[in-house]
């Protein structure tokens, strides 16, 4: 059974509680699913997962959050080739920040980029002046994803 890696990078569990409501879309598609609240490098790298799905908010003007920072900068300092993961992004946002709006999702998608990864489909980016219930856009998206991509491996 290929293996999914939701990679969460959240503040005040948004992205968290999306990772949370589009996990069995994912299981029901023939996924084993690990959630990775506390991301590190090697879990994209040493532990190649068959796809990964980010979900990362954006906090303050732009930036990453907290508990995400880490594996931003171990990504940076190490740089390895990521020529072999396939992902998808969603990033969370508001646009009432103007530029910044979604721009953690916005830089994680051009670092992973940077390092060879390749991002199947385009990204979900939510806005919280919009959407008050991010999984309200997020679960059609995956769905939608699912079937563009031809990623269900059947049960």
């Amino acid at each position: 059974m290929p293996r999914l890696s939701i990679v969460v990078g959240t503040m005040y569990g948004g992205a968290l509680d999306v990772a949370e409501q589009v996990k069995p879309l994912f299981e029901e598609a023939g996924y084993t699913v690990d959630v990775l609240e506390q991301p590190v490098l090697a879990d994209i790298t040493d532990a190649a997962p068959d796809l990964a799905l980010f979900c990362v908010s954006t906090t303050g003007s732009g930036d990453f959050p907290g508990s995400f920072v880490p594996f931003v900068r171990e990504l940076q300092a190490k740089s390895p080739s990521l020529d072999s993961l396939t992902y998808g992004l969603i990033a969370l946002g508001d646009s009432s920040y103007g530029d910044t709006f979604c721009g953690a999702g916005r830089r994680l998608d051009e670092l992973l980029a940077d390092h060879g990864a390749v991002r199947l489909g385009e990204r979900l980016e939510i806005d919280a002046m919009e959407t008050f219930m991010a999984d309200d856009a997020a679960l059609p998206w995956v769905e939608s994803w699912l079937e563009s991509e031809q990623l269900a491996v059947g049960s």
